[in-house]
Order: structure tokens, then sequence, then C-alpha cells
């Protein structure tokens, strides 16, 4: 309980940071929530707790094909002004692509 209290934690702190950087500097916070930091905590995370390597093996392969995947949320706020789209409209649509995005995933981890 105490390890996934300290998971829960840490992950609250950097996703608060980056949210408060994002007023201070967007540009920087941009750049610190692309970094892989998550997906870094994670993986070490996971082995800890499971001492599994091939699951682990599995599990980044999977973020490996997600990464790229999870772009497509961010489509609609590159063409917003060219639609003239409002936040709610941008958000929900790149919502609707993150789940199309999900099947594409779940297409592609098959072969893995």
């Amino acid at each position: 309980m105490i390890f996934f209290t300290l998971k829960i934690v840490l992950a609250a702190i950097i996703i608060a940071f980056a949210s408060w950087l994002s007023g201070q500097n967007p540009k920087l916070a941009g750049f610190i929530i692309a970094l892989p930091l998550v997906s870094l905590i994670a993986i070490v995370f996971s082995f800890y707790e499971h001492n599994d390597v091939e699951k682990t093996i599995l599990f980044t392969k999977s973020i490996l094909v997600a990464v790229p995947v999870s772009y497509l949320f961010f489509l609609p706020f590159f063409f917003a002004k060219s639609f003239n789209m409002n936040f709610f409209l941008i958000y929900g649509t790149g919502l609707g692509f993150l789940l199309v995005g999900f099947f594409i995933h779940k297409y592609i981890t098959n072969f893995l």
C-alpha cells in the first residue's frame, strides 16, 4: 500500500508541476511533458512490482506504439483557427481521435 501511495504522489507532483509551469513558461512545460518521464517511472515501477522482464518488455513496446498514436489528440489544436473551433470542440474532437487511436494501438500491439 505504501508503494502504491508513493506512485500516486510522484505522478501527482509531476502533473501538478507541469500544469503550474504551463502558466509561467508554456514552451518549457510542453517540453517537460513531452519527455518520457512518466514512462521511465512507470517502467521501473512495473518491473519492481511484478519482477517480470517479459511483461516489462511488452509494456515498453506498447508504450512505443502508443506514443505516436496518441499524437492524434493534438491534431484538432493545429486546425482550430482554420475551422474557427472553440476549446471544448477542439478538446472533444481530440478525445474522439484518441478513441480511434486506441483501436489502432490495439490492432498494432496484437502483432507484438
